[in-house]
């Protein structure tokens, strides 16, 4: 029997509303049934302070909507995808995303300096040793120093003075309607992104055909396809919140551009590859790429 609603469970955040009304604008073209929002306090938003690693990694923003997608008290969950753990979980299924916003870091400065232009020792805002390692092969005169909280927050920290620059991504940035506010945008040439970066995931459990069926009307092939490929790297370097890799697949008609970066603990060593092969060979490609990465890297970004 078809349920008369879909309920669909999502963190509270302003920019995670925002993605979930793009999910629940996308299913009305397609399914006369009511759709209901329930807002799901993650342990990734109760604890705003410290590094994720710190506290349990990349799952604390899904794991809990996770736990209420097994139990059945939501039937479909909304993720940003560079936040889910690369293994998924057992009985739900992860394969279905919205058209890819843009994958690109976006940096915000007080006064609207440009990043050439900053003083020696300014202070920059990130929670990624990614764009930490990043930046600082451009700039290594700069401090680095951690930041946490939702994008509205960080903001505000930098307002207030606490940093003289943070670094985000681009995506959030648009949705919240803040694009007046970067100072700088870095192409994926620049600053290749963590894996997923854009991309809106929508989850269920594997068994629930009648939402699979659904979500199937949705999907956007193209960023299914990506989204695997970026995905299945991380998976074979067992990566998480606090690896630092970048991961960008792009398709041009019948072609496949993967290219990837992995940096040791410490941020000294770099490991780079890029690759393009026929995109019906992208899975092949991904696991070339992440075994070639793994190979080079012996280890030296596991901390």
């Amino acid at each position: 029997m078809k349920r008369d609603k879909f309920i669909i469970g999502t963190r509270g955040s302003k920019l995670a509303l925002i993605y979930t009304e793009k999910v629940i604008n996308a299913l009305k073209n397609v399914s006369p049934t009511q759709v209901e929002t329930k807002k799901i306090i993650t342990s990734g938003d109760e604890n705003q302070k410290d590094r994720l690693s710190n506290i349990g990694g990349k799952g604390l923003f899904s794991k809990k909507i996770e736990t209420e997608l097994i139990n059945q008290s939501i039937d479909i969950a909304v993720h940003a995808l560079k936040d889910m753990p690369s293994i998924e979980t057992n009985g739900l299924l992860t394969n279905f995303y919205l058209k890819r916003n843009s994958p690109n870091e976006i940096f915000i400065s007080n006064n609207n300096i440009k990043f050439q232009d900053l003083k020696p020792n300014s202070t920059i805002g990130t929670s990624s040793y990614r764009r930490e390692y990043q930046l600082k092969s451009i700039r290594s005169d700069l401090n680095y120093k951690l930041i946490r909280g939702n994008v509205d927050t960080r903001i505000k920290k930098l307002e207030n003075g606490e940093y003289d620059a943070i670094l985000l991504s681009k995506a959030g940035i648009e949705a919240l309607g803040l694009s007046n506010k970067i100072t700088h945008e870095f192409n994926t040439k620049e600053l290749i992104p963590c894996a997923g970066q854009g991309i809106i995931a929508i989850q269920c459990r594997k068994n629930d055909q009648e939402i699979i069926n659904v979500l199937e009307k949705i999907n956007d092939e193209q960023s299914r396809i990506i989204a695997n490929a970026e995905r299945k790297i991380l998976k074979i370097l067992e990566g998480d919140c606090d690896t630092a890799i970048g991961v960008y697949a792009k398709i041009d008609k019948d072609l496949v551009n993967i290219k990837a970066e992995l940096f040791s603990v410490d941020g000294k060593q770099r490991f780079f590859v890029e690759e393009s092969e026929d995109k019906k060979m992208i899975q092949d490609l991904s696991i070339k790429i992440g075994e070639k990465l793994k190979s080079e890297s012996k280890g030296s970004y596991k901390r």
